[in-house]
């Protein structure tokens, strides 16, 4: 039953007409821009929050990003106390060798950040990054957070 009016003809009969109900030809992307803004907030607070969790205090450098591939890269951390882990997992150092090179065996990757407390010192670093040339890994990255010195003499 669609909605209709009354609606007289010369003879002062009434006729009854019914109007046709027409699909709306129109797309409503109201409710998929809503849904898109919701999934962006979502990522943009979860994105963070996939980075590894291990509190280092990174050093300061004026060096720019790396580009990350499609593989989830590998993290080696220093910490401070002189513990060294795979993404989040503790290793002992003595089977630090054997733990790289099972693991370059199944990445395809040779890639691999090394992230290193700023107060560990040089040699326990250049030791962590030989064991990482032995266990497969030629591709090494140094990570350090931005706004450290540029030594371009401008005294920052």
């Amino acid at each position: 039953m669609g909605a209709g009016y009354i609606q007289k003809d010369e003879g002062g009969r009434r006729r009854r007409r019914r109007s046709r109900i027409r699909p709306m030809a129109e797309i409503n992307v109201t409710p998929f821009v809503d849904v898109m803004l919701v999934l962006l907030i979502i990522f943009m607070v979860a994105a963070p929050l996939l980075t590894v969790g291990v509190p280092v205090e990174l050093p300061k450098t004026a060096a720019g990003a790396l580009s990350v591939d499609q593989e989830e890269p590998l993290t080696i951390t220093l910490t401070a106390a002189g513990s060294v882990q795979i993404q989040t997992t503790e290793v002992v150092r003595n089977d630090l060798l054997a733990r790289l090179r099972a693991i370059a065996a199944e990445r395809s990757s040779d890639k691999v950040f090394l992230r290193a407390d700023g107060s560990v010192p040089y040699s326990e670093v250049m030791q962590i990054m030989g064991a990482l040339n032995a266990g497969g890994f030629v591709n090494i990255g140094l990570v350090t957070d931005v706004g450290g010195p540029t030594l371009d003499g401008d005294g920052q």
